[in-house]
């Protein structure tokens, strides 16, 4: 498996952006596909975005033309930049890896890390 460590959480106030950052060890990065979920209290984890291997991305409704999601395989990193933050974006933040984006967006996968905390204030 691969090792994941998430960072870049915080708190902002609603309108703002962040970026977070998830690096990567242990495996080939570039044979995973990564992807970001969160988990707000009391509710079930959610699918954000992901991208392939080849680097096509995908994006759940709720955030798509806000956040983007992209890697740089030399740095073995995935990025989230969230953009216009809103107080329903508060929730923890977990990167995840797997070697199929499928998988990925189905919410299954191999790997995750400890989440970073994301809180948005209106």
């Amino acid at each position: 498996q691969v090792q994941l460590v998430e960072s870049g959480g915080g708190l902002v106030q609603a309108g703002a952006s962040l970026r977070l950052s998830c690096a990567a060890s242990g495996r080939t990065f570039s044979n995973y596909a990564m992807g970001w979920f969160r988990q707000a209290p009391g509710k079930e984890r959610e699918f954000v975005a992901a991208i392939s291997r080849s680097s096509d991305t995908y994006y759940a409704d709720s955030v798509k033309g806000r956040f983007t999601i992209s890697r740089d395989n030399a740095k073995n990193t995935v990025y989230l930049q969230m953009n216009n933050l809103k107080p329903e974006d508060t929730a923890v933040y977990y990167c995840a890896a797997d070697v199929a984006v499928t998988r990925l967006r189905r919410g299954i996968f191999g790997s995750w890390g400890q989440g970073t905390q994301v809180t948005v204030s209106s």
